[in-house]
């Protein structure tokens, strides 16, 4: 089973300033409660340590995750393997006057052990509720 998500924030900054946000891919990271730790492996190259809390998963989980398509101030678009699960997520920015921003995110978890799609699908939402809230307050004057 594979988990599919997609939110719309609607935030009070020009898009380049959500793009400041958004495109730091260590922000994104720590915006979500289960990546305990987070380390830059390259241009566009990260890796997550991901502790969820499933049966059977008695330790944190290796993210090799990528930025695969960057079209700055616009688009964002990364991808992150393990052997639990593959994760893909864009980030589309639209200008909606002068100064706002709708960001809508986009999420596909498809799970390789028991338990993780379930997790995601109870919890992605509360997930993107703190992207949200981390991009507020970076985005606060």
């Amino acid at each position: 089973m594979t988990v599919r998500v997609e939110r719309v924030f609607e935030l009070p900054a020009p898009p380049p300033d959500v793009w400041a946000f958004i495109a730091d891919a260590e922000r994104r990271a720590g915006a979500i409660s289960v990546v305990e730790d987070f380390e830059t492996t390259g241009d566009r190259t990260a890796t997550w340590h991901v502790e969820l809390p499933v049966p059977r998963l008695d330790r944190t989980i290796t993210v090799e995750t990528e930025d695969v398509e960057l079209d700055e101030p616009r688009y964002v678009e990364f991808v992150g393997r393990s052997r639990a699960m593959n994760v893909q997520g864009e980030h589309t920015l639209e200008a909606t006057d002068d100064r706002d921003t709708r960001l809508i995110n986009r999420f596909i978890v498809d799970g390789r052990l028991p338990g993780v799609e379930t997790y995601f699908k109870r919890k992605l939402d509360d997930e993107l509720a703190n992207l949200e809230a981390d991009a507020r307050a970076f985005l606060e004057p």
